[in-house]
């Protein structure tokens, strides 16, 4: 087992959270050489002979093997990536919209240059979800994946549940802890959930989708006549990212939904992540983990960097074996609780209601619609209006 030379771009919280579970594993034969960063005169932890903000210096050096690529701007991610790869260099990756949006490309490269691009950080940070996909459910009938895949809402969601603090209280909160980013929106809109959906999904049935493909909604809009609901029907609501296998037929989606209190997914509370898996013959399985934080993420990028020790490489036995065999839905049902005020849904986007409620404090339906009327609508797009799965 060689002693692997890392580049690391990026010195944030994966960053740093990377460095120290790698200072503090005694059976990883790695070590750092340099980190590039964008501002040299921020103060560090580290000694200032690690840092560079020359790309170069880690992409053009021969004596480093792997590219640790742990930035937020995707485009220039994907420039680092795809540079490392053509220079022979293998690459570990916790940048889940850069994957998502350029899977394809990625891949054709990773052949094309003989080297490893390992990526299970981009997915629900400590879980090894994507390993296990790739070589434990192989051979298994996999009909569903479920969960939740973004610890940054499901922290903000169960304290709104707890019923104490306001929506931008815990907002702040989460902020403060490094769950959520000085921009929230690609957590709470369900964007980062979705960039995950759609890595899952290959790795899970062998399709590719582009992001635009996979439909979303946050958590942004929840208030609390939505949550005073759920408490009275003994639920909390989660955000959840889901995909179902029926026939040759992928349904995808990442909303909002009442999940029933008591239920695995429901107990999953903060900053942890879940993903439950149905298949044919092992039945339902739960993965369970920290799904936000550095020393969360840091593992999953240091389990890449220990597999790259024993020249692991993703084998992709789903994407030959399916290849074509799966496509993308919309076409099917959804039951869904849409709570307004002021302006109401187009009735007629529904194929049936089972429930109308009026009152002063604000009104709502339940009843089922197809996703794809529900991505085309446009009363969705109204601050007055809310909507929420109902399994």
């Amino acid at each position: 087992m060689k002693n692997l030379k890392l580049g690391i771009f990026g010195f944030g919280c994966v960053g740093q959270g990377l460095y120290h579970v790698l200072q503090q594993s005694n059976s990883i034969n790695s070590e750092i050489v340099k980190i590039c960063i964008k501002d040299l005169n921020k103060s560090r932890s580290l000694d200032a002979s690690y840092f560079t903000d020359n790309k170069d210096e880690l992409l053009q050096n021969d004596n480093i093997d792997v590219i640790v690529e742990l930035i937020d701007d995707a485009e220039a991610a994907f420039e680092i990536v795809t540079t490392a790869m053509n220079n022979g260099k293998s690459v570990v990756s916790a940048n889940k919209k850069m994957i998502a949006e350029h899977l394809e490309e990625l891949l054709e490269l990773q052949e094309k240059n003989k080297v490893s691009f390992l990526y299970e950080a981009s997915c629900c940070a400590s879980i090894p979800i994507i390993r296990n996909l790739e070589e434990y459910y192989d051979n298994d009938l996999l009909s569903s994946l479920e969960g939740i895949f973004n610890g940054s809402t499901n922290f903000i969601l169960s304290k709104l549940l707890d019923g104490v603090q306001t929506y931008d209280e815990v907002l702040k909160e989460a902020q403060d802890l490094g769950f959520a980013e000085s921009d929230p929106t690609l957590d709470v809109e369900g964007i980062d959930p979705k960039y995950k959906l759609c890595i899952l999904l290959f790795h899970a049935f062998g399709l590719v989708t582009k992001p635009e493909e996979v439909f979303n909604y946050g958590i942004s809009k929840i208030n609390e006549f939505d949550i005073d609901y759920a408490k009275k029907r003994g639920l909390t609501i989660k955000l959840i990212s889901k995909c179902r296998r029926n026939s040759d037929k992928i349904e995808a989606y990442c909303l909002p939904t009442f999940i029933p209190i008591g239920s695995v997914l429901s107990q999953t509370s903060n900053e942890y992540n879940a993903v439950v898996l149905e298949s044919a013959f092992s039945e339902s399985q739960l993965l369970y983990g920290k799904g936000a934080g550095d020393k969360p993420t840091g593992s999953a990028v240091l389990s890449d960097i220990s597999a790259l020790n024993h020249n692991y490489r993703y084998e992709y036995k789903k994407k030959s074996k399916n290849q074509g065999k799966f496509k993308l839905c919309e076409d099917f049902d959804l039951r869904l609780y849409v709570r307004y005020d002021g302006t109401s849904p187009n009735f007629e986007d529904f194929d049936s209601i089972e429930e109308k409620y009026y009152s002063e404090k604000g009104n709502f339906l339940v009843g089922c619609i197809k996703l794809k009327n529900l991505k085309n609508s446009n009363w969705l797009k109204e601050a007055s209006i809310n909507t929420i799965v109902l399994n």
